[in-house]
């Protein structure tokens, strides 16, 4: 092994290792992990989102490849048809070709040509994370047998009556030219207004002769076809049935009385406009009302309205006040928030537009895809998602599933203009199968991409040209994924695999949690507080990486990514948690090559517990090996992590390796030293791998056998060439070696030296001083165990004599310094080695000094003055100042303590 470890030079070599097996690649084994990857865009790039995601999967295929079960991790991507459109549009009018000029047919190639020119950007980075994922068989949704997938279930549900076509409302993006589904649709806070309008009554009535409605959007009054009001609201009863004229426009409306309206917002008079409303849309169903769509696509007035006709959304409103205000008809304008809805793709507000599209019928599959969930088919981790799920299903509406746009699925349904026929079909046609007439044509639209991707766990494995290669591969494990396409993609999965396949795609669906920037908002690169994947295996290696956000998984539905940028250029700087775990990468690497520079003689055999260490680190390891076994199978990614990091960090290299330096000198305990340190290694290093794949990988090509590689009657089983593809260490396997006692005696025994040394440090004494040490006890048990494990305290903590005493009759000896422990209390004697009186005087004056700093922090963040005006990082770091002080005081109190 090299002297350091550099994961620049190391993990793309280990990488091409690992690609030029065919580890990746499926093989049989006992029992199934099949894992199909949330397919990113085919332009995109890796995100910390997506980091994490693979991280995730990688360590769950990877286990399970360990643990000898058949295992596949089916790499994807997507098309992503608006984000593709829109880039290749961009693309072409920067060489002056509009996309109209082209035609469908040459921009649907020049799609092709975008997605394989930049389409693998994606798989290059998720490569280099190190995430073991079958590339040979990549997929794509515009592959041609999983786009016959996507006719096949058009078809199949267009003939049975759950795809039609209507009239609907629709959330419309007029930069985009398509319509988005209510899921996609973003809603922002937005400081707008509320304008109060005049509208003239056609007959007075009660001596009135005009109503004052309240609305957000006043250039949509020009599609006003009615005007509601509560049925509860008494005050405007007498006006139920009577027309207004619509200013501008000139047409008569009916009042009419709808529960629809809440009586207390604005005046208690709704404009309804059936065209661009949903809610209005349902009283102009309900109460006959004419639907008028006063926008084209763009969201501009049509023709027909005079002065406003070509206005876009903006210019409209602005000419309506105006006039409105020109005619004595605007009675005031108040300030309003309101959430506005906007395109998820290009952030234009959305339009709420009448048009004719495609639709899914949810009713009759919302239902089995509830009970999946209600029954357990189907589990969410953590289980709070479970809800989100259930609440979205139980509101669903029909499935806006048309788009207007060129790339993408193609709707596949045939319209022939001689004798009216029309038809899903799995084939093209051109001929009409009714009357031969050659004037059929395709519906222009394509499907929305989710309509797609809601195949992707069966579609990617053969469906429905081989259904047999589901066998046993369907459902997958688990779906790794984001909270927010639980509605978008993961219902709409579980409902077309039931309808389709009659079984859940997955049993498992495990809720990522999103990760923010350091003061808490959304990762952006426009803001400049995203950071690069590449960047963080750039600077500090994958493993560092994946590890670092594997333990972010605490089951918290946000966590903060604590990068931190210059504020001059932007240019990311430096993340501290990462950097923590790339000192783990190197700790690892480093006891590891102590160890193997110690094993000349080497000779394998079964580990023994020859001392209270052994016995103590065997039964820890074992335990270990139980948690992360479990932790991995049930998704604690974070509670894992911590627990390999304690163990490995804490337990293994500060300590047993510590204690066994001495052993591995004598000649009588080499040997059995030797291989015990080996096992100890060998199984941390295959529990560490599906975490860490690069630096375990790295170690375990240096490392000689362990008992691992042996049967139980000692016959050596060939050595496995890469860790990936070693044995996992089975809990079970292991569980012999637990042993409650020893492990007790242990820890007493690592809490007593603790207590020396932190002395040792505190007071800046040699460890070469010899110094006495009393224990007080009142557990019998435990003072029995200090005794029997006297040897091994002062032997290690160069202690030169140890009593360990009852509380009655004892005294403090003098001299000495106490350490409180749970059962017992440790003195350590100094004598003349600490002049005790000066070192009180000195903490005194420590904590008058901290307090005295705490008590001005704590008046600067009781100003609201400053609260209100400061910049907000610099309040952070105050409130931060607050608690390390606070901290520091408390630590200073305790050394007092220790004192008296």
């Amino acid at each position: 092994m090299e002297k350091s470890y550099d994961p620049a030079a190391s993990e793309p070599a280990i990488l091409q290792r690992w690609l030029a097996s065919d580890s990746y690649l499926r093989h049989p084994g006992k029992g199934d992990c099949t894992i199909t990857i949330p397919p990113p865009n085919v332009t995109g790039i890796l995100h910390a989102g997506h980091a994490l995601d693979d991280a995730i999967q990688d360590a769950i295929v990877r286990q399970a490849r360990m643990r000898g079960r058949s295992t596949r991790w089916i790499f994807g991507t997507d098309h992503a048809g608006i984000a593709t459109q829109t880039r290749v549009d961009k693309k072409l009018k920067e060489e002056g070709v509009s996309r109209l000029e082209l035609g469908r047919e040459k921009f649907i190639e020049a799609c092709w040509d975008w997605t394989r020119e930049y389409g693998g950007i994606i798989q290059e980075q998720i490569k280099r994370m190190g995430c073991s994922v079958d590339l040979e068989h990549e997929r794509f949704t515009m592959d041609a047998d999983y786009a016959q997938a996507v006719r096949r279930v058009f078809v199949d549900w267009y003939r049975d009556g759950l795809i039609y076509r209507g009239r609907r409302i629709v959330n419309w993006c007029p930069s985009c030219k398509t319509a988005i589904s209510d899921d996609e649709a973003e809603y922002h806070a937005e400081a707008g207004h509320l304008w109060l309008l005049r509208y003239p009554l056609a007959e007075p009535v009660e001596g009135v002769d005009h109503i004052v409605v309240a609305t957000t959007r006043p250039e949509t009054m020009l599609g006003d076809t009615g005007i509601a009001v509560s049925p509860k609201d008494p005050a405007k009863a007498a006006f139920v049935g009577a027309t207004v004229v619509l200013p501008i426009v000139g047409r008569k409306i009916p009042i009419f009385a709808d529960y629809h309206v809440d009586p207390g917002f604005g005046t208690g008079y709704v404009k309804v406009t059936p065209a661009h409303d949903p809610n209005d849309y349902a009283m102009g169903e309900a109460h006959g009302l004419e639907s008028i769509n006063i926008f084209d696509e763009r969201a501009r007035v049509v023709e027909g309205y005079g002065e406003f006709s070509g206005l876009d959304r903006d210019e409209a409103r602005e000419r309506i006040v105006a006039w409105f205000s020109e005619h004595g008809l605007l009675e005031r304008v108040e300030d309003h928030e309101h959430s506005v809805m906007h395109c998820y793709r290009c952030d234009s507000s959305l339009e709420p537009w009448l048009s004719e599209q495609w639709f899914v019928a949810v009713d009759r599959l919302r239902g089995p895809a509830t009970e999946a969930v209600t029954s357990g088919a189907v589990t969410f981790h953590p289980k709070r998602w479970e809800q989100t799920y259930l609440t979205w299903m139980a509101g669903v509406k029909d499935w806006c599933i048309s788009r207007q746009l060129w790339w993408g699925h193609r709707i596949p349904v045939f319209y022939c203009e001689d004798c009216g026929w029309t038809d899903a079909l799995i084939e093209d046609v051109e001929i009409c199968p009714v009357c031969g007439g050659r004037h059929v044509h395709q519906d222009e639209n394509v499907l929305d991409t989710w309509f797609s991707s809601q195949l992707w766990t069966f579609a990617t494995q053969g469906w429905p040209q081989t259904p047999e290669a589901l066998e046993g591969h369907h459902p997958t494990t688990a779906l790794v994924t984001a909270r927010d396409i639980i509605a978008l993609w993961v219902a709409r999965m579980i409902m077309s695999s039931l309808y389709f396949l009659g079984e859940v795609p997955f049993h498992d669906v495990v809720i990522y949690p999103t990760i923010l920037a350091a003061d808490g908002s959304r990762m952006s690169k426009s803001k400049g507080n995203g950071v690069d994947p590449m960047d963080l295996i750039e600077r500090y290696g994958a493993d560092a990486m994946r590890f670092n956000l594997l333990s972010l998984c605490t089951g918290n539905q946000d966590v903060r990514f604590d990068a931190e940028f210059d504020p001059k250029t932007g240019d990311f700087v430096r993340s501290a948690r990462t950097e923590q775990a790339r000192a783990f990468v190197t700790k690892i690497w480093n006891a590891s090559r102590f160890l193997l520079l110690n094993m000349d003689g080497y000779t394998p055999g079964p580990p023994v517990a020859d001392t209270a260490a052994d016995a103590w680190i065997l039964s820890r390891l074992a335990k270990t090996a139980a948690a992360v076994t479990d932790g991995i199978a049930g998704y604690a990614f974070g509670d894992t992590a911590r627990t390999i990091h304690g163990f490995v960090w804490n337990e293994v290299c500060d300590w047993y390796i510590e204690v066994t330096k001495t052993r591995l000198k004598d000649v009588s305990s080499r040997a059995q030293t030797q291989r015990n340190l080996i096992f100890v290694l060998d199984v941390s290093l295959r529990l560490l791998h599906p975490l860490m794949p690069f630096v375990t990988e790295a170690i375990w090509g240096s490392m000689p056998a362990s008992w691992l590689d042996f049967s139980r009657d000692g016959q050596s089983h060939e050595r496995a060439e890469q860790l990936m593809d070693a044995a996992w260490p089975e809990p079970e396997a292991l569980s012999a070696y637990i042993d409650e006692r020893s492990e007790r005696a242990f820890e007493l025994a690592r809490s007593v030296v603790a207590a020396v040394r932190s002395t040792r440090a505190r007071y800046r004494l040699s460890p070469r001083a010899a110094l006495g040490v009393r224990v007080r006890t009142q557990v019998p048990a435990v003072a029995e165990t200090l005794r029997e494990q006297a040897d091994f305290i002062c032997g290690i903590a160069a202690v030169r004599d140890l009593e360990v005493s009852s509380a009655d009759g004892f005294h403090k000896p003098t001299g000495s310094v106490t350490v409180v422990e749970p059962d017992f209390d440790v003195h350590v004697i100094v004598g003349d080695l600490v002049d005790l009186e000066a070192e009180r005087l000195r903490l005194a004056r420590e904590i008058e000094r901290a307090r005295a700093d705490l008590a001005g922090v704590e008046r600067t963040l009781s100003n609201q003055g400053f609260i209100s005006k400061a910049a907000p990082e610099i309040v952070s770091r105050k409130r931060n100042r607050a608690r390390e002080l606070t901290e520091t005081i408390q630590g200073l109190v305790d050394q007092a303590h220790e004192l008296d």
